[in-house]
């Protein structure tokens, strides 16, 4: 799946740009980067001008990561076909915007925020797009905490950037309540920093222990073996188009998102892969060495010498964040 926004996407967002100040959109966004930085959450967004900003400066990252993640689960379970999303604290409907086209199954989509601003944007560019579920998308104002227990559920529940402006205190409320709306599959994505893997880690844990099975990025339902100062996260280049770095002020032509996940399914799906790439490979002129999170639970440094010719080559490709079938481990293979 192409981690770019799609062409409808991008042109909808250009012709929201038309006759809007650069600069002034360059300060609002400035202003709520430094404002979510402190912690603040959705509600620093006043303004139909503040959700624009945020659009063009998040928008595009947030998509590539949700874009790798559904690529991920996708890969983990080829089978799963959903017919329904509830896309939670779904901001200006990025979630649904990838997921649709990762899944055409898609057919019926409910959208949950609570920021009337962002709300409106997800409207306008949900309903400009090429697909009938979008247009046909439901928009509810509701705070996601307190409008879950009375919904029906979904096939496929998403909750993208949003576990960040729950207090630590209602999290494992909160991963409850969207486990009892999944009909099949709930995945949950944070930033890549060391507290969004820990919100991510401490649901996955709780869901596990409510019946939950791992589809990504885990190969397996055991503890977490990863020890802190450690962290589990993976990263999503993406190009930045003009408008993109004028209003945040950059001149690099792309960038990194970092993201922490983790997707459950109701019932066990056959995992096709037995280990997860946790860092970038090291590949070198006599070996290649590759760090994993194996079936097992445990982290493994997995190491291919250049000798051993189908070994190396097969590792030669390995790519952080995928998700591999080592068979036997590498012929240098030691375990943590």
């Amino acid at each position: 799946m192409d981690p770019a926004l799609p062409p409808d996407l991008s042109a909808t967002l250009d012709r929201l740009l038309e006759g809007r100040s650069r600069k002034d959109l360059a300060r609002r966004a400035e202003a709520l980067s430094n404002a979510y930085r402190s912690g603040g959450g959705s509600d620093i967004i006043t303004s139909d001008e503040d959700a624009l900003a945020y659009a063009l400066v998040r928008l595009p990252a947030t998509y590539a990561a949700v874009a790798a993640v559904l690529d991920a689960v996708r890969q983990a379970a080829p089978g799963l076909e959903p017919a329904s999303l509830m896309d939670v604290g779904a901001g200006p409907g990025t979630a649904s915007l990838a997921a649709v086209t990762a899944f055409p199954t898609l057919a019926d989509v409910d959208l949950l925020d609570r920021n009337p601003h962002l709300q409106k944007l997800a409207k306008t560019l949900l309903h400009a797009g090429d697909h009938a579920a979008l247009r046909a998308a439901r928009c509810d104002r509701v705070d996601a905490i307190t409008s879950l227990p009375g919904r029906g559920g979904a096939d496929l529940v998403m909750a993208s950037y949003v576990a960040g402006e729950i207090q630590t205190e209602r999290l494992a409320g909160f991963a409850d309540l969207l486990w009892a709306r999944t009909a099949q599959v709930l995945v949950m994505i944070e930033p890549g920093t060391p507290a969004g893997y820990q919100r991510i880690a401490a649901m996955r844990s709780r869901l596990i222990a409510a019946g939950a099975r791992v589809i990504a990025p885990c190969p397996h339902d055991k503890p977490c073996p990863i020890v802190a100062p450690d962290w589990c996260h993976f990263v999503q280049r993406l190009a930045r188009s003009r408008e993109h770095r004028l209003v945040k002020g950059v001149e690099l032509s792309y960038e990194d998102e970092k993201f922490a996940y983790v997707a459950l399914a109701r019932s066990e799906l056959r995992r096709e892969f037995d280990a997860r790439v946790l860092s970038p490979p090291h590949v070198g002129k006599v070996e290649v060495t590759a760090k994993l999170c194996r079936h097992d639970g445990r982290i493994a440094i997995d190491t291919a010498a250049r000798r051993h010719r189908d070994a190396y080559k097969a590792r030669k490709g390995w790519r952080w964040g995928d998700a591999v079938t080592t068979e036997t481990s590498g012929p240098d293979d030691t375990t943590s």
